[in-house]
């Protein structure tokens, strides 16, 4: 796990940890990312309202 706060990538504002998980060798693994940015004034805003799997389309 990553010890440095994560940041949005378009504005450098710090965003929230969420979890994400993987299936590796038939096991799930944690892994720590960047959640979305809630900065209004970013081009990568994504409002509190939105739903967590089209944020996460959105980003793939």
């Amino acid at each position: 796990m990553d010890s440095s706060e994560h940041v949005c990538p378009a504005c450098g504002q710090p965003v929230a940890t969420v979890i994400r998980r993987y299936k590796t060798l038939g096991a799930w693994v944690p892994r720590w990312v960047a959640g979305p940015c809630r900065n209004p004034d970013c081009e990568a805003y994504v409002p509190e309202s939105a739903d967590p799997d089209e944020t996460t389309a959105k980003n793939s």
